[in-house]
């Protein structure tokens, strides 16, 4: 047999014992649940896409490969009465997990960097807890601030508004996640009705966009990808949405239309 065959058979078996590991509980802050992927064929992503020249095209590639992926909400385990778990699983992604991992594969050089970096964006500061998730969009810039920029007045210009929000207090004053503080943010946000051509232009495939929302106690209700292609602007997303219930294209503009706007974050 080739050896070129008989490397990738020996990864593949390797891979297969560390994930019966991890299902089996000799790691019990791990749960890790690749669907079609394993740690080869990651690695060969990663690889694939770190012989691209720009974030914007690395970023397309990644999360290209993740179309079509089933939507699916709480995969991951924790809350302030459950003990949280490191949790990858690429067989369902919600709208916050699948840019999670798309953030976190961009910035790795293997699949075991990948866990990392995947805690690193995650959880302050890599730590594995409920408390210390990145529960909110507008976290990742607070307590990512090395991997991301808040571009959204960059791209607004003197279109933005901006709205001093108080997360995770709703209006009769309960809290959405038990445990977890109240915190005043000033959030930055551009208005759907505001986003012309100059917008647009703007915009960069690879950026990751929050869908601004008006509810009190929440920065954002849906976030996603720009991709910019054949001339018009999309955003890739988990959608939870019933003619979806999958990891989709939508042009922006539409999916926009009864949107508040959007706040936009880019990779450094």
């Amino acid at each position: 047999m080739n050896e070129h065959y008989k490397t990738k058979i020996y990864s593949f078996l390797f891979s297969l014992i560390i994930l019966f590991i991890y299902n089996t509980g000799a790691y019990s802050k791990e749960i890790i649940e690749l669907g079609e992927w394993n740690p080869v064929k990651l690695n060969e992503l990663i690889d694939l896409s770190n012989q691209l020249k720009t974030p914007q095209k690395k970023i397309d590639i990644i999360s290209e490969r993740f179309l079509s992926t089933p939507y699916a909400e709480n995969t991951l385990i924790g809350d302030i009465d459950t003990d949280e778990i490191f949790t990858i699983n690429l067989k369902g992604m919600d709208c916050f997990t699948y840019i999670d991992y798309v953030v976190a594969l961009n910035l790795s050089k293997n699949f075991k960097d990948f866990k990392k970096q995947l805690r690193e964006i995650r959880y302050r500061p890599g730590e594995v807890s409920f408390t210390n998730r990145n529960h909110f969009f507008s976290d990742w810039i607070v307590f990512n601030s090395d991997k991301l920029n808040d571009v959204t007045e960059t791209i607004g210009k003197d279109k933005i508004k901006k709205k001093t929000k108080t997360l995770n207090k709703m209006n009769d004053n309960t809290v959405y996640l038990p445990g977890i503080p109240i915190v005043k943010r000033e959030i930055k946000y551009i208005p759907t009705e505001r986003i012309d051509g100059s917008v647009l232009d703007s915009l960069k495939s690879g950026d990751y966009i929050g869908i601004y929302t008006d509810k009190p106690g929440l920065d954002v209700s849906h976030t996603g990808i720009i991709i910019k292609k054949d001339d018009k602007t999309y955003i890739r997303h988990a959608s939870s949405r019933a003619r979806n219930m999958k990891v989709v294209d939508e042009e922006l503009l539409s999916y926009l239309s009864h949107a508040p706007g959007i706040v936009v974050y880019r990779t450094k």
